[in-house]
């Protein structure tokens, strides 16, 4: 858990620097294919782990993923809309905590690594999320 909240500070640090995402980190993702297989391992990741479980298995597991597809493939520059709520108002009521958050952001690198995503194109996916946390956190 410390090194994930390590890695969401570093990724953060960097996300207006040399890591910005750009329509090559999109392809090193595989376009839009290569995104749904991400998202796919990381909803696996999100249920097997009991720390994110329980924000996740009673949820429109196929409209959600569709929202992360969309949603990875907007911040990548895809050419892609997100068409879902904003962070804030998505989470407001839910308790999540940093831990929480830290343990999404360990299932995501999972997914992300399983998935053959070069480690370069997964930090800079993680360097447009980590900012979300301000909105996501509740305590």
């Amino acid at each position: 858990m410390a090194i994930a909240r390590y890695l969401v500070c570093l990724v953060a640090l960097f996300a207006a620097s040399s890591l910005r995402a750009d329509p090559e980190t999109f392809r090193a993702f595989g376009g839009v294919p290569g995104l749904t297989r991400v998202v796919d391992s990381f909803m696996e990741e999100l249920l097997a782990d009991p720390r994110t479980r329980p924000f996740f298995e009673s949820v429109d597991q196929q409209n959600l993923k569709r929202l992360l597809v969309e949603q990875f493939c907007a911040e990548l520059q895809g050419g892609c809309t997100y068409t879902g709520r904003d962070m804030r108002s998505a989470h407001q009521g839910q308790g999540i905590t940093m831990a929480d958050f830290n343990a999404l952001v360990e299932a995501l690198q999972k997914a992300m690594a399983r998935e053959g995503v070069p480690f370069r194109a997964q930090n800079k996916l993680l360097a447009k999320l980590a900012p979300m946390y301000r909105d996501i956190v509740e305590r």
